[in-house]
């Protein structure tokens, strides 16, 4: 089974989505094999690397609200992170561009890192309050997983990697994806946002149950003029 996600660093669902669905995936008895694949989404592909505004005056300008509304909102999604073991300190955020960050994940996809960097660099932008942009910080994270630091610099100085990026974008274009994080099950089917652990527990049975209907073949026509053992059968 293949699950494809889109989702963005700096993006508080996809971080607790991503753990929703690892709990989902803990208590399935055919985890093994199943294959997940992070993609790229940029929510605000014009983001600035660094803004003086702190997070609640960017949610509160962006939806319209108080920064007060926005603070509240927050806390909440910060209760719903702590409910599920993850720590979100909003208070200390660094808004940020994620190009570069999702550059970095493309590069650890082909080193067979994906997986590592990507809780890696959702854990640095909520938990550290890292600004995960800034070339330095990326480097820490790629030597934390065992990616060489002077390879993975060349690779962000070169600008390698962005057309793996577009190339996610666009297929989240092509099958309308408007918000993330977004699940795409075996190319068939969708969950969006950060659904409950039993959502995705019975998704994942769904599929599976679907998959090895599908793996046996139907005959189509009755037995005849076949051979086996040696031995040929004539009608």
């Amino acid at each position: 089974m293949k699950i494809e996600v889109w989702s963005d660093f700096v993006c508080p669902f996809c971080y607790i989505g991503k753990r929703r669905l690892e709990q989902a995936l803990a208590s399935f008895p055919h985890r093994e094999n199943v294959e997940i694949i992070f993609r790229s989404f940029e929510l605000d592909p014009n983001a600035k690397k660094e803004t003086p505004l702190s997070i609640h005056e960017i949610i509160a300008q962006k939806y319209g609200i108080s920064v007060d509304e926005a603070k509240r909102v927050n806390t909440d999604i910060s209760k719903q992170a702590e409910a599920i073991g993850l720590t979100f300190h909003f208070e200390t955020m660094k808004p940020t561009n994620t190009f570069d960050a999702h550059r970095l994940a493309q590069y650890a996809k082909e080193k067979g890192k994906l997986d590592e960097v990507v809780e890696r660099l959702f854990y640095a932008y909520f938990t550290e309050s890292k600004r995960i942009s800034d070339r330095d910080v990326l480097l820490v994270i790629a030597e934390s997983v065992g990616l060489d630091r002077q390879e993975t610099e060349a690779m962000l100085d070169g600008g390698r990697y962005a057309e793996h990026v577009r190339e996610d974008e666009a297929i989240a274009a092509q099958l309308g994806v408007r918000g993330v994080p977004f699940f795409v099950l075996n190319q068939k089917y969708a969950i969006s946002g950060a659904q409950p652990v039993e959502v995705f527990r019975q998704a994942l049975e769904k599929v599976w149950t679907e998959e090895q209907q599908s793996s046996s073949l139907q005959s189509l026509t009755e037995e005849g003029g076949t051979c086996t053992d040696g031995n040929c059968a004539i009608d």
